[in-house]
């Protein structure tokens, strides 16, 4: 069997106990014997995979370079069970940390992607809270989300998407990258407040480089331009892309990101 087959074969981690209780699909491509470099850890967007176009470029990338690399699906996205409407910060970060527990990396780079950017922010600050946690060696976040909820939703929302969480305790959207609409459940943004990084310095303890579009129309750029401001105390690099969009997923946008990654992996 091939390293590309082999490697995608996903296997499930209980995380949560009695009705909260899920199984995580994830998938870890092993390092090539000898190398101690990082592994590298993709942390994907709202309603996004594992098996997304970046996050299987990243698999590549590690595979090229024999480094580990660390792949999972929330609950209620791509194979991972659990219901996506009973999704929230907490609940995929508490998954985030289970899978990383788990396959207990030494080193890690986070590659945070959108909503993942916001959950490599929190995996930094519980990684700095615990004993057993891996060494953070960097970051690359790509039109990173931190705070969406509160900075990017709850302004915007209009008299109807209000009435429709007081009543049904959610509000959808057209999505536009696909058919189903997006849903906002009322958990999730009360529980996103709980989660906020956006209120003081982050504090997270190494290289941090920013890939942000110009044209993305889901995360402004003033958004990555307000996380900088809170990232002081690091090394933190902010590269625009002026045609760019949400997504960054065009072959010269995914060059840049596993550059990105290629620098802080030395």
């Amino acid at each position: 069997m091939s390293d590309a087959i082999s490697a995608s074969e996903p296997q499930f981690l209980a995380v949560g106990e009695g009705a909260a209780a899920r199984d995580i699909a994830y998938v870890v491509r092993p390092a090539q014997e000898g190398n101690n470099g990082p592994a590298l850890v993709w942390l994907s967007g709202y309603r996004s995979d594992m098996e997304g176009t970046k996050a299987i470029e990243l698999d590549r990338l590690a595979a090229e370079s024999g480094l580990s690399c660390i792949r999972f699906d929330y609950s209620g996205h791509g194979v991972s069970k659990g219901a996506f409407t009973d999704g929230t910060i907490s609940r995929w970060l508490e998954e985030a940390l289970g899978v990383v527990a788990h396959t207990k990396p030494e080193r890690v780079i986070l590659v945070g992607s959108s909503m993942g950017g916001w959950i490599a922010l929190r995996l930094a600050q519980e990684f700095a809270k615990r004993a057993d946690a891996p060494k953070l060696q960097g970051m690359v976040l790509i039109a990173p989300a931190p705070d969406f909820t509160s900075d990017l939703i709850e302004p915007n929302l209009t008299k109807k998407e209000k009435a429709s969480l007081a009543e049904r305790g959610f509000f959808e959207e057209r999505s536009e990258y696909s058919p189903e609409p997006n849903i906002y459940t009322r958990a999730l943004i009360e529980d996103g407040r709980e989660n906020q990084v956006l209120t003081g310095i982050i504090e997270v303890g190494c290289p941090v480089h920013i890939l942000q579009g110009m044209k993305d129309p889901d995360v402004p750029f003033q958004h990555a331009m307000k996380l900088v401001e809170h990232l002081p105390a690091d090394d933190v690099v902010l590269t625009f892309i002026r045609d760019g969009d949400h997504r960054l997923s065009r072959p010269q946008d995914i060059e840049r990101m596993l550059f990105a990654v290629k620098e802080m992996a030395g």
